[in-house]
């Protein structure tokens, strides 16, 4: 298996903080390039996803799109124009709220939780591939530690 320095072509890096954040950078890089090549064929982004799992963890209950982006894995400002392509696949709901015009709530449609339904194995398979040489414990302690770096 290759090194971050191999992957990246450079010298060895000596700081061992700038080697970790690196490495964890170019893995969740690498990482996301490899689920956007997953869902390609179902028509839909990582992002989109992202959205789509939100809206079926909310089991029904409609959502507004602030709170969406909020949860969202990689937070960007333009959940609106992916949530307009989810409303264009019939993926996902879009209602106006009766209190504040300007507000919207969203809920997964019947075809975008059968999407989920699908990809589910496929992407559950895919993590446990890639996450094979990890043993449980190792899982649970570098889940810890990613925990703890992002607590600044």
């Amino acid at each position: 298996m290759p090194t971050i320095e191999e992957l990246l072509i450079t010298k060895p890096i000596k700081d061992p903080y700038n080697r970790a954040l690196l490495s964890i950078m170019y893995t969740g890089s690498w990482l996301v390039s490899r689920i956007t090549k997953l869902l390609k064929p179902y028509g839909i982004s990582e992002p989109q996803y992202n959205v789509l799992r939100i809206l079926r963890g909310q089991h029904g209950e409609p959502i507004n799109m602030f709170a969406v982006q909020n949860r969202m894995l990689q937070r960007m400002s333009n959940v609106s124009r992916l949530v307009d392509k989810l409303v264009e696949k019939g993926l996902v709901q879009r209602t106006q709220t009766k209190e504040n015009r300007r507000m919207v709530d969203l809920t997964i449609t019947e075809k975008g939780l059968a999407l989920l339904t699908q990809l589910d194995p496929v992407i559950g398979d895919y993590m446990h591939s890639i996450a094979k040489n990890l043993k449980k414990d190792e899982a649970r302690t570098l889940s810890e530690w990613l925990d703890i770096l992002r607590n600044e």
